[in-house]
């Protein structure tokens, strides 16, 4: 059995930005930047990238990976990770946002590793320190709180904590590392009052009374969903290549 199956949820349509997997960021397609980075990590024994376009499924298999055709149906990029990992069994599994052309062994290996040393965790995700003020207040970043533990307390699209005194925030980035069972069992959860509030799947599986594990990263991530998005992506890149 794998170990840790790495999923790459990539569907084709996009609302905002049509085609997006398909997209050329700096001349290379947006999944082959995250397929890439995903394949950096050593703790990661399988990637499989699930799709609902062919198009995808051919670009995958000619960089030599591996794709698997999802239902088109399926509603989110975890009910399509849940879809892949019920057929085929893992011991983690991790969720990468096939968005995020800049993840990394450095974000995916902390969180793997928590899982392997702290059996109560159902779910690790990464905790980046915020340093702007603007990012505070957008509702597109989510915020999180969590005890001395690093355990998480709550996400919110709000700012959180209240800064009644100076107060330190931190957003989640990346991918969601799994317990293969517990993302199964996620997926056949129906939707919770609070997740339904704030639109956030975090919060179904802390209202069902399972532990989160935040991990502490100083890697950041720019996610593609905007034509803007890929301007600042290629500037980044750009920059480190210079």
């Amino acid at each position: 059995m794998t170990e840790t199956l790495a999923i790459i949820p990539a569907r084709y349509g996009s609302t905002r930005l049509h085609g997006k997997p398909l997209i050329k960021l700096c001349g290379k397609e947006l999944i082959l930047w995250v397929w890439e980075g995903v394949r950096q990590s050593s703790l990661v024994d399988r990637v499989v990238v699930a799709t609902d376009c062919g198009h995808i499924v051919r670009l995958i298999e000619k960089a030599g990976g591996e794709a698997i055709m999802t239902p088109s149906e399926l509603p989110t990029g975890s009910d399509r990770a849940a879809w892949v990992a019920e057929r085929n069994p893992s011991r983690f599994v991790l969720n990468v946002q096939g968005d995020d052309p800049m993840v990394t062994a450095a974000m995916i290996d902390p969180m793997v590793s928590v899982l392997k040393e702290e059996p109560e965790v159902r779910l690790a995700v990464l905790a980046k320190r915020i340093d702007s003020a603007q990012e505070v207040e957008r509702d597109s970043i989510v915020k999180m709180v969590f005890d001395a533990n690093w355990r998480a307390l709550y996400f919110s699209r709000s700012p959180i904590p209240f800064a009644r005194e100076e107060a330190v925030y931190y957003k989640h980035v990346g991918p969601y590392a799994w317990r293969r069972e517990a993302l199964l069992e996620f997926a056949a959860c129906a939707r919770t009052p609070l997740e339904k509030s704030e639109s956030l799947e975090m919060l179904r599986v802390l209202e069902s009374g399972h532990v989160i594990r935040c991990v502490e990263t100083d890697v950041d991530t720019v996610e593609i969903d905007t034509p803007e998005d890929v301007a600042d992506f290629e500037r980044i890149m750009t920059g480190r290549w210079n």
